[in-house]
């Protein structure tokens, strides 16, 4: 019964505060996507080469191989309540263009509703238990062109953001990402401009008088429709990769979120910008094997002494190719300062050539 009140009190704290003054949102779509990826520390805007692609980098689409090439990855976060689903499929419709269409689910089931736990006479009846999800849904449309200028891609996303919370709200929003990606020998270079007009959610409520009485009695405001915007973010990247040997080779990258929003906890902090940096580094052995680690989400925490202390978060990863068939997984977290909440993420890669090509 406590941890039904509990977590029942949560959900309303969080549903009454989307009520709010409009404030940047969608951060489920700041998670990332494929466990390659997440195994490099989310620095992947200039070496995007896949089907995930379409979230990291929509100019890199170009460089997918098949003619038709599918990406699926699940994790499951904070002991399995939540839950990230990713899937896409990407193809080249000729030879200067790719397109490519992304679902990302991020969301959390069978949240108990004991709004109506107790009955007119007040007699606890735990039949009225009732349950709810809560769901983030986000479908990208991506496409990719070559330019005349050699190694030069560039690309788009429109998003279309779905977000539910059970019967009682539910919001549509609408973006855009503008991409780049860059060759020239072992050098790789990419940025995105996330949200570069901004993501608008627009917000609408459906509360019956009886929970509009719980909020009301646990000193919640009531939400009204409105909307929340999702600020532009700049993700710029380099990469340098070559074979070291007939077995090995390697591939660093190192990329930067750039924020205009004020000041956010992030290594580099002013009220222009803020930067936040990110690294891995990837080691292949004949093309098969991959051994990945990276590090992210530089922040500074305060202890009860007022001392600062550099916090990171490291990630790690192995990767299999099997001829069209590529599985991948990665030990990373997703943003926690004690280091507690690590999760394993696994994606999966394989690409469909037509018969002559095969």
């Amino acid at each position: 019964m406590k941890y039904y009140s509990i977590l029942f009190l949560f959900f309303i704290a969080s549903l009454s505060s989307l009520g709010q003054a409009p404030k940047y949102s969608n951060e489920f779509l700041a998670i990332g996507t494929g466990a390659r990826a997440k195994a490099l520390g989310n620095s992947f805007v200039a070496i995007s080469d896949d089907a995930t692609a379409g979230y990291w980098n929509p100019a890199g689409l170009l460089r997918i191989e098949g003619d038709l090439q599918f990406s699926l990855m699940h994790a499951e976060y904070f002991a399995g309540i939540a839950k990230y689903d990713f899937g896409a499929v990407a193809f080249p419709i000729d030879t200067l263009s790719t397109i490519a269409f992304t679902y990302i689910r991020f969301g959390v089931d069978d949240i108990p509703n004991t709004t109506q736990l107790i009955d007119a006479d007040g007699n606890i009846n735990y039949d009225r238990i009732t349950s709810f999800s809560t769901a983030d849904n986000a479908f990208l449309f991506s496409y990719a062109r070559k330019m005349k200028i050699p190694g030069l891609s560039v690309g788009a996303n429109v998003k279309v953001v779905r977000r539910i919370i059970g019967s009682f709200a539910n919001a549509w929003g609408f973006g855009l990402d503008l991409a780049a990606q860059y060759r020239k020998d072992n050098w790789q270079f990419g940025a995105i401009f996330r949200d570069v007009t901004g993501t608008f959610n627009a917000w609408n409520y459906t509360l019956d008088d009886e929970f509009i009485e719980v909020l009301e009695r646990t000193g919640n405001e009531l939400p009204t429709n409105g909307l929340e915007v999702t600020v532009p973010k700049l993700i710029i990247g380099g990469a340098w990769g070559k074979p070291l040997n007939s077995n090995f080779d390697i591939l660093a990258e190192i990329d930067m979120d750039l924020t205009f929003d004020g000041k956010r906890n992030t290594l580099i902090s002013s009220d222009f910008v803020s930067i936040d940096p990110h690294v891995g580094v990837e080691l292949g052995f004949k093309r098969v094997v991959y051994i990945r680690m990276g590090v992210n989400n530089f922040q500074f925490a305060t202890d009860q002494f007022d001392k600062k202390t550099l916090k990171v978060d490291p990630n790690i990863g192995l990767g299999l190719k099997l001829g069209h068939f590529y599985i991948d997984y990665a030990l990373t977290n997703i943003g926690s300062a004690s280091g507690a909440l690590y999760s394993n993420v696994f994606s999966l890669k394989f690409d469909i050539y037509k018969k002559n090509k095969a």
